[in-house]
C-alpha cells in the first residue's frame, strides 16, 4: 500500500484473468508474467465482470488485511436478473465469510473455540482411526479404486459430520448440494436451489437438536440461543461444505502430486518426520482455492500507484501469491518437501483466515502418512493426463483419482 499522497499511474491495459493451466499442479502460466510486469492490474473475469487482479504475495496479504476491502463479494451469475452494476445484496444469514466486522466478529467468536490447535490435536487419534478404517476397506477392494471416493472424501466428511453432529448417512444429499454450489458453470437458479436445500437440511437438524442436544458443535450453537434459525442454518451449511470439500481435494490432489514427483515421494517415505513440512508445502504448491478471494473496495483506495475506485471488485490470487519468489526460497514453482517454512496463503489471511485450518492439517497429515505407509507401491491406475481435473469448480482438485498398488 502507498502513503497518503496519491501517485496514480496511467491506467494500465485491461487483461483477461489467466485460466488455462499447462500443468495440473500449477496455476496458469499467465500469473508469472503478471507478478513481474503488472502485479496490480484491471482484468475481465471469466464471468465477464470487470475488476482488479492482485498477484504478488505482499499485495495479496495487504488486500486481505485491509478493512477498506469488504468481504461481501456476491456477483451476478448467469441467469440472475439483477443488473451487473446494481449494489451488492447483503450476505445470506450466517454466511460470515462474506461479512465484515462487527457482524463477522459476532459469528467468528462463536466458533473460534471449537477449532483451536489444542482441540484439533486431541482429535488426531479419532481421525487416525477413521483413516485406518478407510484403508482397510481399500485393501479389501484389492484395487484399482477411485482414491477420492474410497479414501479422500470419506475422511473429512466423517470428521466434520462427527464434529457438527450431522448423520453421515445423509452424505449423498449434502455432498451433491455442496458440489453444485462450487460449480463454475452452475446457473443462478441451480446455486440458489442447492443453497436452499442445504439450509433447510441444517435447519431441520437444528430443530431436532433443540429438543435433544448432543455433544457437537451444532447442538452448542443451538443451545447458545445467540443465532436466529436462519443464521444457524447458514453457519451450519458453511461449515459442512467447507469442512469436507477442501480437505478431500487436498488429500486426493496431494497424493497425485506426490506420485508425480517420485524424488519428493521417496524423500518423504525415507523420513516420515518431513510430513509436517510436506503438508505445508503441498498446501502452498497446490493452493486449491484456484481463482482466489474476491473483495470489494468500500472506498477509493490507492495501491502501488493505482487508484481502485469504491465499489470495484478486487481478486486476491492466493495461487499466484504462493508462487512468488520474493517470499519463498529456492524455486517456488517446484515441489520441495524440505522447503523451509514461510507463511503461505492457502488458508487466506487476515480476519477471514480459514477457521478450520488446524483441522485440515491434522486430517492431511494422518491421511497421507498412513496411505503412503500402507501402500508402498501405490501408483496411478491411468496415465496422469487422463485424470479428470476440477477446472470447472471453485475448489480445484480431481473429479476422480484411479489408483492401484
Amino acid at each position: 500500500m502507498t502513503g497518503t499522497q496519491p501517485t496514480t499511474r496511467s491506467q494500465p491495459t485491461t487483461r483477461s484473468q489467466p485460466t488455462e493451466r499447462t500443468c495440473p499442479f500449477s496455476p496458469p502460466e499467465g500469473y508469472r508474467t503478471l507478478r513481474e510486469e503488472d502485479p496490480i492490474t484491471p482484468v475481465t473475469f471469466p464471468d465477464g465482470a470487470k475488476g482488479w487482479l492482485v498477484s504478488r504475495y505482499a499485495d495479496v496479504r495487504a488486500v486481505l488485511a485491509d478493512p477498506r476491502f469488504g468481504a461481501n463479494r456476491r456477483r451476478v451469475r448467469p441467469g440472475d436478473p439483477t443488473p451487473a452494476d446494481a449494489p451488492l445484496p447483503p450476505p445470506p444469514p450466517g454466511m460470515f465469510i462474506m461479512m465484515d466486522p462487527p457482524e463477522h466478529t459476532r459469528f467468528r467468536r462463536l466458533l473460534t473455540g471449537q477449532f483451536t490447535v489444542r482441540r484439533m490435536q486431541k482429535l488426531a487419534p479419532a481421525v487416525e482411526k477413521i483413516v485406518a478404517e478407510q484403508l482397510d476397506a481399500m485393501a479389501a477392494a484389492e484395487g484399482p479404486v477411485d482414491l477420492l471416493q474410497a479414501f479422500a472424501l470419506p475422511i473429512p466428511s466423517l470428521v466434520i459430520c462427527e464434529l457438527l453432529g450431522v448423520p453421515y448417512e445423509d452424505r449423498e444429499e449434502f455432498q451433491e448440494n455442496s458440489s453444485m454450489q462450487l460449480r463454475l458453470d452452475a446457473s443462478h437458479e441451480q446455486v440458489q436451489q442447492a443453497n436452499t436445500a442445504m439450509n433447510q437440511y441444517i435447519h431441520q437438524l437444528a430443530v431436532a437438536k433443540r429438543a435433544h442436544p448432543t455433544d457437537d458443535i451444532l447442538s452448542g450453537l443451538v443451545q447458545s440461543e445467540r443465532l436466529t434459525d436462519e443464521e444457524l442454518a447458514g453457519v451450519g451449511s458453511l461449515l459442512l461444505l467447507a469442512g469436507h470439500e477442501t480437505t478431500a481435494n487436498m488429500i486426493a490432489l496431494g497424493t497425485m502430486c506426490l506420485l508425480g514427483n517420485p524424488e519428493q515421494l521417496a524423500a518423504l517415505r525415507a523420513d516420515p518426520a518431513l510430513m509436517d513440512g510436506a503438508v505445508e508445502e503441498l498446501l502452498r504448491y497446490l493452493t486449491i482455492v484456484q481463482y482466489g478471494l474476491r473483495r470489494v473496495a468500500l472506498e477509493d483506495v490507492e495501491m502501488d500507484g493505482h487508484r481502485i475506485e469504491a465499489g470495484a471488485t478486487v481478486l486476491a490470487s492466493l495461487a499466484s501469491g504462493n508462487r512468488d519468489a520474493r517470499q519463498f526460497s529456492g524455486d517456488p514453482d517446484a515441489l520441495d518437501v524440505r522447503r523451509p517454512y514461510s507463511p503461505h496463503l492457502a488458508f487466506g489471511h487476515g480476519v477471514h483466515q480459514c477457521i478450520g485450518q488446524q483441522l485440515a492439517r491434522v486430517e492431511m497429515k494422518a491421511a497421507l502418512s498412513a496411505l503412503l505407509d500402507r501402500f508402498p507401491t501405490l501408483r496411478l491406475a491411468v496415465p496422469a493426463d487422463q485424470v479428470p481435473m476440477r477446472d470447472d469448480m471453485l475448489i480445484y482438485g480431481v473429479h476422480e483419482l484411479p489408483v492401484t498398488w
